[in-house]
């Protein structure tokens, strides 16, 4: 009677990652993760899908920080990224925004929305929401038909299980050929016709 659930906002990190192909200057790309394993290769590989499909020409650098939280670490390879050359970090783990805020690059935040710690760096963040997955899962209690199932789907954007968060300080900042890209490919994941693929083999720097 177990059922596992996890952060799968792909879709988020994807959109995340079309609004950051159309900021960056350099078309160098930075991700910081913490230990290369299935559900946080499929966050840096859904935005670095992202990217492409706006950037094909774009270049990624990869780093694995091998813990979970450690923000000065995360801050580290942030800066070795940016060192070389990436002008957009993306934030698998707590730390990177840091790097950028120091540098006067961009970021781009995960799970949650930390605009507000860096109000001139976090562009979007790519929000998981855990309230479909419980709903569902107290749903079946109270029917009496809960069992041993893999939850993730309520993860997706069309459950409401993730979210681009909101510009906030980034409103009139981005292109607005920017925004329609996304509100276009959003709107076709959430209706179906377009499927943000789940890769969670190990990201490599290109």
């Amino acid at each position: 009677n177990f059922g596992t659930f996890g952060t799968w906002n792909h879709e988020a990190a994807y959109l995340c990652g079309m609004l950051a192909g159309k900021m960056s200057q350099s078309g160098v790309f930075g991700a910081v993760g913490a230990i290369p394993i299935p559900e946080v290769n499929m966050l840096i590989n859904g935005f670095r899908q992202g990217v492409d499909a706006v950037r094909p020409d774009a270049k990624h650098l990869i780093n694995f920080i091998g813990t979970f939280f450690d923000p000065p670490k995360a801050r580290e390879a942030g800066l070795a990224q940016i060192d070389s050359g990436a002008d957009i970090l993306f934030g698998e783990r707590i730390g990177t925004a840091d790097a950028a805020k120091e540098r006067g690059k961009l970021a781009i935040g995960n799970v949650i929305d930390t605009q507000a710690d860096y109000p001139d760096t976090v562009v979007a963040s790519a929000l998981w929401h855990f309230e479909p997955t419980l709903q569902a899962a107290l749903a079946k209690v109270a029917s009496g038909s809960f069992a041993a199932e893999d939850y993730g789907i309520y993860s997706f954007m069309k459950e409401g299980g993730c979210s681009l968060a909101p510009l906030g300080t980034f409103e009139g900042k981005v292109p607005q050929a920017a925004l329609d890209l996304v509100a276009t490919r959003e709107a076709a994941i959430r209706d179906g016709s377009f499927t943000v693929e789940i890769n969670d083999t190990e990201p490599t720097s290109s």
